[in-house]
């Protein structure tokens, strides 16, 4: 059964800084590019962060860009998100994703391209 499963997440105050893990099982994740999404109460789903099959490209969402880092072991079959500085607006439902092996860019960031959902971990950004 394939699975994607995210942890990590939590209450942080502002400025502070998180660990996102996205754990695979049931697939190898190596053969998968994977993206990071975030939905707040009312919003749509937005794209975060991807990084391609290899890790050898990434992509982020201006409104991180500079504080989050998303990195893999494919060893571990597990991505990561690392989150630094984080902000109130930065408060949501994270999902990690997986799709076509080279994703990158701008697609990357899209929900829609993306083929496999894990059921998502809460990150809270508040004093």
């Amino acid at each position: 059964q394939v699975q994607l499963v995210e942890s990590g997440g939590g209450l942080v105050q502002p400025g502070g800084s998180l660990r996102l893990s996205c754990a695979a099982s049931g697939f190898t994740l190596s053969y998968y590019a994977i993206g990071w999404f975030r939905q707040a109460p009312g919003k749509e789903r937005e794209g975060v962060s991807c990084i391609t099959s290899s890790g050898g490209s990434t992509y982020y969402a201006d409104s991180v860009k500079g504080r989050f880092t998303i990195s893999r072991d494919n060893a571990k079959n597990t991505v990561y998100l690392q989150m630094n500085s984080l902000k109130p607006d930065d408060t949501g439902v994270y999902y990690c994703a997986a799709g076509p092996a080279l994703l990158t860019g701008a697609r990357g960031l899209k929900p829609s391209a993306y083929n496999y959902w894990g059921q998502g971990t809460q990150v809270t950004v508040s004093s």
